[in-house]
């Protein structure tokens, strides 16, 4: 699948006819609200829901619904962020299942995990959801809220994601520029997401981290004064998530992922495993993070720690299984397989290129060094479009013997026109340092 949004310029609101054109024909094609008997114009998240899991599922839920339907994307988020809301609102006693007792957790679990978890009725959830995303839209047809027109800034970003060779898809990304509209947050930064996540045995871990993150990371309260302690966290909790439902349904997949969240004019980046990210500077080629491999020796010493063990099986594994140390989920590896992630942050100053976020299947066969090039070679051949450059380094990747799952991201934080003609006599040089070394003209990022 390849996809690509608007050319980043300046901050533009959504257009009053677009918006106003979208409400009425999707309140003509849903002229009430859904009767006990109407079908779901969406398929449930599952049979069962925590209460900590509701938020970000019908979200996902309404983004997805609104998405297809070609909504703006800050229309789409400012609807569903005030249809949660409201439904948050409410007493959801009558969805309730039976509560229902987790197995105990590691020693290190705090008494919260222990506690019994509330599980309630997804089908009868998101029924009621519908309802009340309709009256939303019903309420806004007639007075929009100033809130559903603040202006969002507009990216061009590329990507592109196949199964390849592998029996499954496994893969999952997100791109998510209305940030704020979705979660409500009011204050005046700026804030875009994207992320990429490689599931393994499975993807129900890559799915869920892919719904979970973002939304728990704009639950915490430090995000707006230490960003990367509020990624790290959102991590942290949407793998312990992960692990009870795990529990509950007898899941053993696992997932790897990178995410870059930018607030105004700084970029954060959190990850877990071997996906990873790079960001392009000048045509230079940034190395920002160190991929978290069992061969790693602090990785390595970890696990030794642990009482676990590193062995050489085609690849370094960890307990001659997983290629990678830290992941979400892996429920029968933890704790030696981490859930910890690791942080970065890189101040912009409006020299960079773009960010390029992908999985291992793409960095596996592809050197960093590599990547400024292909890029390059792409806008010459395609006169400055950038719209398709995620399908030519996916295309890439497939050709130097990738047969895993591939997903890159490109997110040009430049026109990349003007990268074009500042690049046409040469690309630049690569530098592929170290994380925590000063760079040439500007600080590292700092690994927290």
């Amino acid at each position: 699948m390849a996809s690509g949004a608007l050319q980043k310029s300046s901050p533009m609101a959504c257009d009053a006819t677009e918006t106003l054109g979208f409400l009425d024909t999707l309140l003509r094609d849903f002229p009430a609200p859904l009767g006990p008997e109407s079908p779901l114009p969406w398929k449930a998240p599952g049979t069962m829901l925590s209460q900590d899991e509701v938020e970000a599922e019908l979200t996902e839920l309404a983004m997805g619904f609104l998405s297809s339907r070609n909504a703006p994307p800050p229309l789409a988020a400012s609807l569903a962020h005030a249809a949660v809301s409201q439904l948050l609102q409410t007493d959801l006693s009558e969805f309730r299942k039976v509560p229902r007792q987790e197995e105990e957790e590691d020693d290190e679990d705090d008494e919260e995990e222990k506690a019994p978890v509330t599980l309630l009725d997804a089908q009868g959830l998101a029924r009621s959801f519908f309802n009340r995303l309709w009256e939303v839209a019903s309420q806004w047809q007639k007075q929009m809220p100033l809130r559903a027109q603040i202006p969002q800034q507009q990216w061009l970003v590329s990507i592109h994601a196949i199964r390849n060779t592998r029996r499954k898809m496994e893969d999952r990304h997100v791109f998510l520029p209305a940030f704020n509209q979705l979660f409500g947050l009011s204050d005046p930064v700026d804030r875009a997401y994207f992320a990429v996540f490689d599931g393994h045995g499975g993807v129900d871990a890559a799915r869920y981290a892919a719904i979970h993150v973002h939304a728990n990371a704009a639950r915490q309260p430090e995000l707006p004064t230490d960003p990367t302690g509020a990624l790290c966290e959102a991590f942290r909790h949407t793998d312990k998530m992960f692990l009870r439902k795990a529990k509950r349904e007898r899941l053993q997949s696992g997932t790897t992922g990178v995410c870059a969240l930018i607030t105004g004019a700084t970029l954060h980046i959190a990850w877990l495993g071997d996906s990873q990210v790079i960001l392009v500077q000048k045509g230079q080629v940034v190395k920002l993070m160190e991929p978290h491999r069992p061969e790693r020796q602090d990785e390595k010493a970890r696990i030794e720690a642990l009482g676990g063990f590193v062995s050489h099986m085609d690849c370094w594994r960890v307990n001659g299984t997983l290629a990678v140390s830290r992941a979400i989920g892996d429920v029968f590896q933890k704790p030696y397989v981490s859930g910890e992630a690791d942080a970065a942050s890189w101040e912009l100053t409006g020299s960079e290129d773009y960010l390029l976020l992908a999985c291992d299947g793409f960095f596996d066969v592809v050197p960093h060094k590599e990547v400024a090039g292909l890029v390059q070679s792409h806008l010459i051949r395609q006169q400055g479009s950038g719209l398709h450059v995620a399908e030519e380094l996916v295309t890439a990747a497939r050709e130097r013997g990738s047969h895993d799952n591939i997903t890159v991201m490109v997110v040009f934080l430049r026109d990349p026109r003007e990268l074009l003609e500042s690049r046409i006599q040469g690309t630049g040089d690569s530098l592929d340092l170290p994380c925590g070394l000063p760079q040439p003209e500007t600080d590292a990022p700092q690994r927290s």
